[in-house]
């Protein structure tokens, strides 16, 4: 046997509330989609907004981080600084690799500039041009291989080695002299993590 609840009398106080005429009724219903809308809408816009730009960025550092040989750009100022690799200002055909192990970190730069950006790259890395030797091909065939350097073309070719007391890198750098005002920069700077 189910009891019946008794139901709540309308009080004789309150006064009736007239019926809600049709505008208001969709002013209200208006009001509320608005409002879900702005809950649920907003976020859910900014998670697939944010997911995507995720994405994108995670393309962009697999491509930079899988592309073997060099890579047409500039090494970062970091790079730069970390391998003691200071690229004279307005050299061109500029490209880079880099690679990183648990015995050695390696820059692999190549840059063409004039005959001041290389007395100023040279003396910045704590050498000169005269100690270039003719015919010295510092670049172990190893390290050409992996970024595909030639060094059979038309010369005079040029090269040192720059070592010095870790941690500071090591330079092993080639210069093709082949056009006199203009030479091409071929420099693979060592450090031992």
């Amino acid at each position: 046997m189910t009891a019946s609840v008794p139901r709540q009398g309308t009080s004789p106080e309150e006064p009736e509330q007239p019926a809600e005429d049709r505008r208001h009724k969709i002013r209200r219903r208006a009001l509320t989609l608005a409002i879900i809308v702005l809950l649920i809408g907003v976020p859910a816009g900014y998670l697939v907004i944010s997911a995507n730009q995720s994405r994108d960025s995670g393309k962009d550092k697999e491509e930079k981080y899988s592309a073997t040989g060099l890579t047409a750009h500039w090494p970062s100022r970091l790079q730069q600084r970390l391998y003691d690799v200071p690229v004279p200002p307005y050299s061109k055909h500029l490209a880079y690799y880099e690679t990183n192990n648990w015995r050695t970190s390696r820059l692999y730069v190549q840059f063409y500039t004039s005959n001041e950006g290389l007395e100023r790259f040279l003396d910045q890395i704590g050498t000169s041009t005269a100690a270039l030797k003719k015919g010295e091909l510092a670049v172990h065939a190893r390290d050409r291989r992996i970024v595909g350097w030639d060094f059979s073309g038309p010369g005079p070719w040029y090269g040192l080695v720059n070592k010095r007391k870790s941690p500071a890198p090591t330079h092993d750098i080639v210069v093709n002299r082949s056009n006199p005002d203009h030479p091409m920069v071929y420099v693979v700077s060592r450090t031992v993590p």
